[in-house]
């Protein structure tokens, strides 16, 4: 599969054929097999270690580098490193930023961007490492984010490429798909608003197979289907999916989606789990 490009650009990289573009790494051969990917950070918290040192491996290929975007919830500088706890709406964890005291350029280890406060956007390249049984990413490079839509780009990106290895190139028919169907989704798995007519649920529609609530679901507006299916296709269980990341996930408006939670709740579909923003599906 095609490498994800680096760190050049304006925003932020793109999905490029061949290895990982930008920086230097010695060794040829295996600078060849590099390859940098956009996750979601529920993607890299799912993924269980086989055995101390194993390969990440996410959809079933190898990943050896990824990048993640997220809102920075706290900082602790430390004498040997910057931990930053980042959340992306579907999870979060630690990035580590090493701080190297022979860089030049700045005292996050040479990116020239310093510590960054807390609230801010940014995105990460790094690695997924396992300490005492805990994940952290160990980051190359960390900067700011200045225009908000690369947020939204790269959640766009990373399904793209979720969907990629998991239903095959557009236009392929499938191909790739997974066994099991969506249980190890990423935040989504079918799409959302494609196609005309009925949004359909499938098989795998709220309440499995409760016809009663398949019916009530029949009767919501569009955008109350659309959101229905996004959410019985999130991985998010009984904690929920939170209004941002329903939005980010299917293009609506937070107006749009309120009014379709509204629809669902009183229709017995969804409830509210963590907060009044965040839902999960109903018999779940």
């Amino acid at each position: 599969m095609a490498g994800y490009g680096g760190y050049g650009g304006g925003d932020g990289g793109g999905f490029m054929s061949g290895s990982q573009q930008g920086g230097s790494q010695a060794g040829g051969s295996k600078y060849a097999d590099e390859s940098l990917r956009p996750v979601t950070i529920k993607q890299l918290l799912d993924w269980e270690e086989t055995f101390p040192g194993a390969e990440l491996a996410i959809d079933g290929h190898p990943v050896t580098q990824v990048t993640i975007v997220g809102q920075v919830r706290s900082v602790k500088p430390q004498p040997t490193n910057i931990t930053y706890r980042i959340d992306d709406g579907t999870g979060a964890i630690d990035v580590k930023k090493w701080v190297d005291s022979e860089a030049q350029g700045g005292e996050d280890g040479g990116s020239g961007a310093g510590t960054i406060a807390p609230d801010a956007f940014v995105r990460v390249w790094g690695r997924l490492k396992s300490l005492g049984g805990k994940k952290h990413v160990s980051a190359n490079f960390i900067r700011q984010i200045e225009d908000f839509n690369e947020v939204n780009y790269h959640l766009l990106e990373a399904t793209y490429v979720h969907l990629f290895f998991t239903k095959g190139a557009p236009g392929s028919g499938g191909g790739a798909k997974q066994e099991g169907g969506g249980g190890d989704n990423m935040f989504v798995d079918q799409g959302y608003g494609a196609g005309g007519g009925d949004v359909a649920m499938g098989g795998a529609g709220p309440g499995g197979g409760n016809s009663a609530m398949q019916a009530r679901l029949a009767t919501c507006s569009r955008n109350a289907q659309i959101m229905c299916n996004f959410i019985n296709n999130s991985p998010g269980g009984t904690e929920g999916v939170n209004l941002h990341v329903i939005a980010q996930g299917t293009r609506m408006s937070v107006r749009d989606i309120t009014n379709a939670a509204d629809e669902l709740l009183g229709q017995g579909i969804i409830y509210t789990t963590q907060d009044d923003e965040t839902w999960a599906i109903l018999d779940y």
